[in-house]
């Protein structure tokens, strides 16, 4: 029986850590009661800082220092990784042989290995981030394991999601998220295509749902003049959770989502791993396939294939899939 499982890799930034979150609902999942740490062997994970409170429940423990493979003395025989403790379950998330190695020795006896590095050199290793952690989580499981939406443990922020966006009744309003951000403007479709976008959301009868960072307070501003009828959750806070923000609420509100539309950043993992199915407007195809969010269930749309820019996308392409989305999801 699994009972102590250690997750091996070299950090995670922002965009890392919320790709991976589908990976750790499921590995919970498959093995609901074994005490899992998460080794970030570079030291720095946003598993140990902002998403804390996300992970609770899913990781028990995060461990950053001593050996850990990161300095390349540490392959040596005499060292002794993870503080010489072992796991009952390993898995080795990254590709480094040697750092494979390393990761190899924290398994105790009769215990299991799964390595990344070994994955990839193998006939079949798969292009997405997300397929290849579902792989990964197939194997430990023995094929029982697969990725899933993550249900926050957190108390206060699934009471702030319901109070911000209340259950639909019988007739009531269907919600779909717009997330129009993005860290380069290049992969930013054009933000007065959400606004038409969300008009046409909210001309449909149902309600159109924005989703903003905390840098971006101007193009809320515009995007709340240019769509007065839809909803800023985040910014027009109607609960008395005001402890819950940032990807806590984010992901808290994805689960209130019929459907959701996002560039290829954050946001869009956030969505995805909150449950919402997510509709992906991406740059090109390179990215679209290594970085394809861990949604439920998806529809990507590529400007490359239009023309040249996020703005090739034409706003009824877009809306038609949004349509697709919505209506496998009822």
């Amino acid at each position: 029986m699994i009972q102590t499982i250690l997750i091996y890799s070299m950090g995670e930034i922002l965009g890392d850590s919320l790709i991976k979150l589908p990976f750790i609902a499921g590995l919970r999942e498959a093995f609901p009661q074994a005490r899992i740490t998460w080794c970030a062997a570079k030291g720095g994970t946003m598993y140990a800082g902002p998403l804390k409170r996300v992970v609770a429940g899913y990781i028990d423990e995060i461990l950053t220092e001593g050996p850990t493979g990161a300095a390349s003395l540490d392959i040596l025989p005499w060292v002794k990784p993870f503080g010489g403790r072992n796991f009952d379950l390993v898995i080795d998330t990254q590709e480094n042989l040697r750092r494979s190695l390393v990761a190899s020795r924290g398994v105790g006896k009769g215990g299991r290995f799964v390595s990344a590095a070994a994955e990839a050199r193998k006939p079949g290793w798969p292009a997405a981030v997300v397929d290849r952690l579902a792989r990964l989580l197939s194997l430990a499981s023995d094929g029982k394991g697969a990725p899933r939406p993550l249900a926050l443990s957190d108390v206060d922020a699934v009471d702030a999601a319901r109070a911000l966006l209340p259950t639909a009744r019988l007739g009531g309003p269907v919600y779909i998220g717009l997330a129009p951000g993005a860290g380069g403007q290049d992969r930013r479709w054009p933000l007065n295509r959400y606004i038409e976008l969300a008009r046409r959301i909210e001309a449909s009868g149902r309600k159109a749902v924005f989703f903003f960072g905390p840098d971006e307070a101007a193009d809320l501003e515009i995007a709340r003049a240019g769509a007065p009828d839809a909803l800023f959750p985040e910014k027009d806070r109607t609960d008395g959770y005001p402890g819950v923000k940032g990807p806590m609420l984010a992901i808290a509100l994805a689960g209130r989502l019929t459907a959701a539309v996002a560039n290829d950043a954050g946001p869009g993992h956030m969505l995805a791993a909150g449950g919402a199915p997510l509709l992906s407007l991406q740059q090109d195809h390179r990215k679209a396939v290594k970085f394809r969010p861990a949604a439920r269930r998806l529809e990507l749309l590529i400007a490359e294939d239009y023309g040249q820019g996020m703005a090739a996308l034409p706003l009824d392409a877009v809306e038609a899939a949004l349509q697709r989305l919505i209506a496998g999801a009822s």
